[in-house]
């Protein structure tokens, strides 16, 4: 099998949550793998995400430079190219980044791209089968992939469940000096941090947050009641924004808010990977919908098949009665 590495994501000297999840889908691949980390970035933060990194993982190559103080793709790309053999698995995120990153890699080494992959099982030798999801999760494609010769695979963020164990105590190794020529086309600018509203999403530890299935916003009110009986804060998904129900600061997901909550009540939710790219630390996610073929319940906890217009209000009641 080919050698595995994993592109790590990090903020401030923190790794993402998708590192622990890149170790899972690699083991997907090969249960004996080794994956190797490639962290990229500039200073002291730099060396704080490589020490979490090494933690999860046997080996850690670090690339320090200015120019990749800022996750810029079209830079990274050049980067992995010079250093990642030719027939190497390389895994990314399936996000924002990683959908930046993933197409335009794969050509450079000339090997598959598989990209928003929800399950990887080995079919036999170096032949694989992977899952994506079309149509809002409506729909699975499944994808035939001889990973012998290598691939670029982007898993998606929140499926592969990362696995609670030991620390590895992996070895960090500065490759600083292998960096070639990082100019590129585009070069990162500014941070325009998000106006934050009334209420800070980010900081709450329980969410009940609202999709389509609310149908109205005359039964926002619901869901208002129901986040006051448990003590929550009401979030939701980019279709109330667009519909102008709720402020752009309300919304979870990839083109929104990143959330890290204690519980999740995803309440008519579909459960799009955008949506569920903006939660993070493994909630205890409970999803209501009344389609019980709806993507969220891949993920969810607990699965209820229900009208949420029906279920919140009964809920509140309940907790109410309780209190």
């Amino acid at each position: 099998m080919a050698q595995i590495f994993a592109y790590i994501e990090h903020k401030g000297g923190v790794i993402d949550d998708t590192a622990a999840e890149l170790v899972v889908a690699a083991k997907n691949i090969d249960a004996n793998a080794a994956p190797v980390a490639i962290v990229t970035g500039s200073g002291a933060d730099l060396d704080k995400a490589c020490e979490q990194a090494a933690k999860l993982y046997p080996e850690v190559w670090k690339f320090d430079n200015e120019a990749l103080a800022y996750p810029n793709a079209e830079v990274i790309r050049k980067l992995l190219v010079a250093v990642v053999p030719q027939d190497a698995i390389f895994l990314v995120p399936h996000d924002t980044f990683g959908m930046d990153l993933g197409p335009g890699l794969s050509v450079k080494l000339d090997v598959p791209y598989v990209p928003d992959v929800i399950e990887i099982e080995a079919a036999e030798g170096t032949n694989f089968k992977m899952v994506r999801q079309e149509y809002s999760g409506m729909a699975h494609t499944h994808v035939a992939c001889d990973l012998g010769g290598g691939a670029v695979i982007t898993p998606r963020p929140g499926v592969f469940q990362a696995e609670e164990g030991a620390e590895v105590g992996g070895k960090v190794t500065d490759k600083s000096g292998d960096i070639g020529d990082l100019t590129a086309g585009r070069r990162f600018l500014e941070v325009v941090e998000a106006e934050m509203g009334d209420v800070d999403i980010t900081k709450a530890d329980v969410l009940v947050s609202i999709g389509r299935g609310i149908e109205d916003e005359e039964n926002m009110d619901l869901a208002e009641e129901l986040a006051e009986a448990m003590g929550a804060v009401v979030s939701c998904s980019r279709p109330i924004v667009d519909a102008k129900w709720m402020e752009k600061s309300r919304q979870v997901g990839t083109s929104g808010q990143t959330v890290k909550p204690k519980v999740y009540m995803a309440m008519g939710i579909s459960g799009s990977f955008q949506h569920l790219g903006g939660i993070k630390g493994s909630p205890f996610m409970v999803a209501v919908n009344k389609n019980p073929k709806a993507p969220i319940f891949q993920v969810a906890d607990v699965g209820i098949v229900e009208d949420i217009l029906e279920f919140m209000p009964d809920m509140a009641e309940k907790i109410e009665e309780m209190q």
